[in-house]
């Protein structure tokens, strides 16, 4: 693994900040932010000048019951080489759930969310990791989440789970010392007991963000600056291992470059001023010693299919409370879950606006309330972009639109976007739209 050094999280609208700021030896992209024929003028830049970018994936779902689409699979594989990556990463959660497995819905959370830590959930877990290494060209990292909510029964701590998850698929850790500091604050869990338990010599690299606490509740907000309870962490895990690469996460809210520029090279102190003697002995340790350990072969023939099917009923019911209002399953905080459900549904309005930007222009301060009603009966089941659609014309059809101005700007943009692109100009086709408009307008 090459030394990463100190980097920031690449986001279109800070792109030309990050490339006039000094220092910066890499950035990591959001995955499917990226196309990989059509890649950002900012990153080809930045990849002419050498530095190294890293595709950062949030939708695989490596910790849900269902194994890694193909598909998904093949699209990060085509980033990475694009982007000419050393590596990948992506994150140790579950973001859909139902389907086939429950004969069930399927359910999209819009947000990574935490798996069990249970036997279950590691063996499927494992079973999705080695998946995933065998159809990607470069090694994989995986990232600990934040996380507002446990699970009941859970069988190890975070330490012991990805201690375990490193032993048997070898898989490297992109460790979050931001998430290591809300799961503290939100679930009692020590950061230092964490890395106590860590395999430190599988680290690859190590995020550092912001966030804000409200009514106990600490938010992985990535839209604030580093709190000094954040470096914290950092100072402990730098005092461990020198790691490899340490990235600054930003996602909105941007604060001016020399902000910034003044977070990393708190970031970069931070590093330094804990590097210590047992820091460079596990360093050592990770370049020189024993390998971390590889796949035993009756690990890789184990029979996952009980396991998933367990973990898919758990996650369904789960995200089914969170997005579909069902009952809450016995053992899980209700206080919290509601909590996560608020937020679950803040995110997805936030995204749909961003996606879809005409909404909100159209609808103006209306449209948030709107959503917010719309998505505590209505789960996401296809992304952000469906999501989109679906609301227009759950707006539409209900007859919720008494301004005929409102209401014509939102069917024509609708009517636009829902049929086939390009639009067919087939006669059948297109008495079918003039129809739709009749009834939308009546």
């Amino acid at each position: 693994m090459r030394n990463l050094g100190t980097g920031i999280g690449w986001r279109p609208e800070i792109a030309e900040a990050v490339e006039s700021m000094p220092g910066i030896d890499w950035v990591e992209a959001v995955a499917e932010n990226i196309c990989p024929g059509h890649l950002p003028e900012s990153l080809v830049r930045l990849r002419e000048r050498g530095v190294t970018v890293v595709p950062h994936g949030v939708s695989l779902g490596l910790g849900g019951a269902e194994r890694p689409a193909e598909g998904k699979l093949a699209d990060l594989a085509a980033r990475a080489e694009a982007l000419g990556s050393p590596l990948v990463t992506e994150h140790i959660a579950f973001v859909r759930a139902g389907g086939a497995l429950t004969a069930s819905p399927l359910l999209e959370a819009g947000h990574l969310l935490p798996v069990p830590r249970t036997r279950d959930a590691l063996d499927v877990l494992c079973e999705n990791i080695r998946i995933a290494q065998d159809a990607l060209p470069v090694p994989l990292a995986v990232e600990n989440i934040a996380a507002l909510i446990c699970w009941p029964g859970e069988e190890m701590t975070e330490g012991q789970f990805l201690y375990d998850l490193v032993d048997r698929t070898g898989v490297r850790l992109l460790i979050d010392v931001a998430n290591l500091h809300t799961n503290h604050v939100n679930r009692g869990e020590d950061p230092a007991g964490a890395l106590d338990e860590l395999p430190v010599e599988a680290i690859a690299y190590v995020h550092v963000a912001g966030g804000f606490e409200r009514d106990g509740v600490w938010h992985d907000s990535h839209a604030h600056a580093v709190p000094p309870a954040v470096l914290d962490v950092l100072a402990d895990l730098a005092s461990r291992v020198r790691p490899s690469g340490v990235l600054l996460e930003r996602d909105e809210n941007f604060p001016e470059p020399a902000e910034l520029e003044r977070e990393l090279l708190a970031i970069r102190e931070t590093v330094e001023k804990a590097a210590a003697p047992r820091g460079a002995a596990a360093l050592a340790k990770a370049d020189g010693g024993t390998p971390t350990a590889v796949v035993a072969p009756e690990e890789a023939g184990t029979d996952t299919g009980p396991a998933r099917q367990r973990l898919a009923l758990a996650q369904a019911a789960l995200l089914s409370a969170l997005v579909a209002g069902t009952p809450v399953p016995e053992g899980f905080d209700r206080t919290r879950l509601a909590v996560q459900a608020r937020a679950l549904a803040g995110k997805r309005a936030d995204v749909v606006a961003k996606v879809a930007p005409e909404l909100p222009e159209i609808l103006t301060e209306a449209y948030r309330k709107a959503f917010l009603a719309y998505a505590h009966g209505h789960p996401m089941t296809d992304g952000y972009r469906r999501d989109a659609l679906d609301f227009a014309e759950h707006l539409l059809f209900e007859g919720r639109l008494l301004d005929p101005a409102v209401r014509r700007a939102l069917s024509d943009w609708w009517l636009e976007r829902s049929g086939p692109v390009p639009l067919s100009q087939r006669p059948a086709a297109r008495l079918v739209r003039a129809t739709r408009r009749v009834l939308l307008r009546r």
